[in-house]
């Protein structure tokens, strides 16, 4: 195993997280020398690896890009390569792509209380090949998806089945739906974006689909909104692009959050809301009742996005149909569903959902002792106990990942700057008084229930409680007195000592929610 060198930071991920951190790093903390480790051979991360036909952001690009790169496409909800692009061309225009290694994964990471620094074991993912590196802040920047193993529904009788089944994380380059009949089985934003494109041509390989079934067990929400901002458009005539592109963040950060608000609080009047947007477009009430009216009230799960109606035009044109119902087995035409119904099928894709992996599968040790991430608390959305030197970069739920991720990079470079003002080589949030633990995504999905038991939680209160809340955020995020949380840590430290008294048996009850 060949020794490398030592960097002050080390960023976990080039995808949009990744880079908005090096971005901070160089900008507010000159001098920092640092390195950003990508498993993958690109950089990009989610738009890098998923190619499917249509794929898009399900937020607005205004807030989903950069606060100091304005986003310059016309379109509000972009496509995955326009995204891939704009995220290259940031880290070329600022020197980012000089830090990142390629093909790097971290499959070993252990800190060293008395040394006072992170000695990482570095995998070369094309070669197989090992070294070692070291740093004395760690951040990951890699998300909470798995991006080896989609989720794996376990669908009965599929081995039966004769056409082409296809996961979107792994769409083939080659595969052409001209023509056939498809079923797309899911009702996230996944499954929402690929039924139109379908229909559509998705890409240059492939013509339209004949037919495509999106096959649900229950219904989602969703919302059509325009593929275009109309009033962005206008403000971006009489602005400079600089004041446009923050003036266009406001507004639609102000109008995202009180939506997410008015959902929360008045969650009949939601629900009357979105029935009658989806009615008026479909012009069927019983379809909307029996497809599109979810059991749980909008934003308990993230709501979907529809450019320009464009889900809810393919159906009400009848070249695509929508079924509620559940899979009996699995046929060589295609599935048969609990009915009784056969839906037959050329191509079945599985839109069935992803698999959460904490830190892209980073186990952090403390002087070669593992940490059990189901009995820390996360700090101010960013810092972890039982973890020193350690952040995570954990975005929104309920708006534009970006928002969050970006005042996740700025207290990271607040807590370098006051370890450094201070002297402190090692520092790790303390708990201050007894927590009630709760899930640290707190969403009622099913990707987020199957697996959020093994991730770290967060607590009742501030500053442990990750809020959903950009605008609360952005005034008390930054102006967090570190000295009041922030403890030192010293030779011979116990991971989670800190934690002592917060909320006792909660991982028992974090396991059960996450069942």
């Amino acid at each position: 195993m060949e020794q490398s060198e030592h960097v002050d930071v080390v960023v976990v991920g080039a995808g949009l997280s990744g880079v908005g951190a090096a971005y901070r790093l160089q900008t507010e903390r000159p001098g920092t020398t640092y390195a950003v480790l990508e498993a993958r051979a690109d950089l990009g991360g989610t738009w890098d690896l998923f190619r499917y036909p249509g794929v898009r952001s399900d937020s607005d690009m205004y807030t989903l890009g950069y606060s100091f790169k304005p986003w310059r496409d016309g379109r509000s909800l972009a496509d995955g390569p326009s995204i891939l692009r704009y995220i290259r061309e940031t880290a070329t225009e600022h020197g980012i792509d000089r830090h990142i290694r390629f093909s790097s994964k971290v499959v070993g990471a252990d800190f060293d209380t008395t040394a006072g620094r992170w000695t990482l074991t570095v995998e070369d993912t094309v070669t197989g090949e090992r070294r070692t590196l070291t740093c004395g802040f760690l951040y990951s920047c890699a998300g909470y998806y798995d991006y080896d193993h989609p989720h794996d529904p376990q669908l009965p009788g599929v081995e039966t089945y004769a056409g082409a089944l296809v996961h979107p994380q792994f769409w083939p380059e080659d595969l052409d739906v001209s023509g056939k009949r498809v079923v797309v089985i899911g009702s996230g934003a996944t499954a929402v974006t690929l039924v139109p494109s379908l229909l559509e041509g998705g890409s240059e390989a492939t013509g339209a689909a004949a037919h495509v079934t999106m096959l649900q067990r229950t219904p989602t929400w969703i919302s059509a909104v325009p593929a275009k901002d109309k009033k962005a458009e206008k403000i971006k005539k009489v602005l400079p692009a600089g004041a446009a592109h923050h003036v266009i963040r406001a507004k639609n950060i102000a109008f995202s959050t009180a939506f997410y608000q008015f959902c929360q609080r008045r969650p009949q009047q939601a629900r009357k809301l979105l029935t009658g947007l989806s009615t008026r477009i479909l012009g069927d009430p019983q379809l909307v009742a029996d497809h599109f009216t979810p059991s749980y009230d909008p934003w308990d799960q993230r709501l979907c996005a529809v450019p320009n109606a464009d889900l809810f035009r393919v159906i009400k044109d009848r070249r695509a149909e929508v079924v509620t119902d559940r899979i009996d087995s699995f046929v060589p035409e295609g599935i048969r569903l609990a009915s009784g119904r056969v839906l037959e099928a050329d191509v079945v894709v599985t839109a069935t959902g992803l698999k959460l992996l904490a830190f892209g599968g980073i186990e952090p040790h403390v002087d070669g002792q593992r940490v059990d991430l189901a009995e820390q608390y996360v700090w101010n959305g960013a810092m972890m106990t039982g973890v020193p030197n350690f952040a995570v970069c954990i975005g929104y739920t309920n708006a534009s990942w970006t928002l969050r991720a970006d005042l996740t990079h700025r207290l990271v470079t607040k807590v370098l700057a006051w370890m450094e003002r201070t002297g402190e080589r090692a520092v790790v949030p303390q708990v201050d008084g007894g927590l009630s633990p709760r899930p640290l995504l707190d969403l009622a999905a099913g990707y987020v229930q199957r697996s959020i038991g093994a991730f770290p939680r967060q607590g009742d209160r501030a500053p442990w409680l990750v809020r959903q809340n950009y605008v609360l955020d952005s005034l008390r995020t930054l102006r967090t007195d570190l000295s009041r949380t922030l403890v030192p840590v010293r030779p011979g430290y116990t991971p989670g000592a800190e934690v002592t008294g917060a909320g006792a048996g909660a991982a028992d009850e974090l396991v059960e929610v996450g069942a």
